[in-house]
């Protein structure tokens, strides 16, 4: 298949899927990736295997580029789609992604919860957690798992082990839910969770009492939010920054110490307003480029039942981001 086919193809099973856009072919870096897999006859196969990601939005996602590069470089004839999904349109793009027998794929903002109605079966973790960001086929099983809360802690622990240490959490939605449950496993003394709405942060308090044992409380976010001057770690698990390097999230400034860590999940930008305000006022800082990293070699083990090349994944995401 030459590329252009492969190109008009695609786009044509996709709108058919009832997927509102694709962003795969729109963005720069893809026909290089294209050009890298010169030892692998990967334009010529009759059966690559697909994986995707859906979101919205999903512009500057780099998942893509780093995963088709992890491909190339374990030999695999695989493809990566990034697909703009609307929420309204999600049950017609799962059910297009099982009838065009997708392998599996990666489900961010605003999927990550309501992705589960549409799957099959659900990883004991991804049950716990009540939050899907992987999808792997299984025969004719779509099985949710999550990959979040695991790639956040080994990202983390390269800093700090968590273990007794208390941690505030801002928000509550998937990505949250994820971390926050890991952290209780990962034995923090204190996991507070701190939301615009109360229901919700609430529903997460009772999660990690009775399924992590963690002790957890809820504040309500109705202002610039004060660390506490017991917290050790912070973790931005919002998408307040989110293709925005000024996107300021709304906590009092003064409250950052010096002997916090302060971690954000947001990939793109790498360096967002929190970290840089959070440098400034001398805490330790983590950015969401590890965690995308880990998650990122678990979903190509679940998926490939290969072992990818970690290095490879970081640069593919650094040469993405120019960082």
């Amino acid at each position: 298949m030459s590329t252009p086919e492969g190109v008009e193809r695609l786009s044509r099973c996709i709108t058919i899927a009832g997927i509102s856009q694709c962003r795969l072919f729109n963005d720069p870096h893809y026909f290089s990736i294209l050009l890298s897999f010169s030892e692998v006859a990967v334009l010529d196969s009759a059966t690559q295997e697909i994986v995707c990601c859906m979101g919205q939005p999903v512009a500057g996602n780099p998942t893509q580029f780093m995963m088709e590069r992890a491909f190339a470089a374990a030999g695999l004839d695989w493809r990566y789609l990034t697909l703009e999904v609307a929420a309204e349109n999600l049950g017609n793009a799962v059910r297009g992604m099982r009838a065009m027998g997708f392998k599996g794929g990666n489900f961010t903002l605003p999927h990550k919860v309501a992705v589960i109605e549409y799957l099959d079966k659900l990883s004991d973790a991804a049950e716990m957690m009540g939050a899907v960001n992987c999808v792997n086929r299984d025969g004719d099983l779509l099985i949710g798992e999550n990959t979040d809360g695991k790639g956040f802690i080994q990202s983390l622990c390269d800093v700090v082990d968590p273990a007794d240490k208390n941690v505030v959490v801002l928000g509550a939605g998937g990505a949250a839910r994820a971390i926050a449950v890991e952290l209780g496993l990962a034995k923090a003394a204190e996991v507070t969770i701190v939301n615009r709405t109360p229901e919700r942060g609430q529903e997460l308090v009772d999660l990690l009492k009775t399924k992590a044992n963690v002790a957890s409380k809820l504040t309500a976010w109705e202002a610039d939010y004060t660390v506490p001057e017991e917290t050790d770690i912070l973790v931005n698990a919002t998408s307040l920054g989110m293709g925005d390097p000024d996107e300021i999230v709304p906590i009092e400034v003064d409250s950052l110490h010096a002997r916090l860590v302060v971690a954000d999940v947001i990939v793109n930008p790498p360096e967002t307003w929190l970290l840089r305000t959070a440098a400034d006022r001398g805490c330790q800082i983590l950015d969401g480029l590890g965690m995308l990293v880990n998650q990122g070699v678990i979903g190509f083990k679940i998926w490939t039942e290969t072992e990818p090349d970690a290095s490879v994944m970081r640069e593919a995401v650094e040469e993405f981001l120019e960082v």
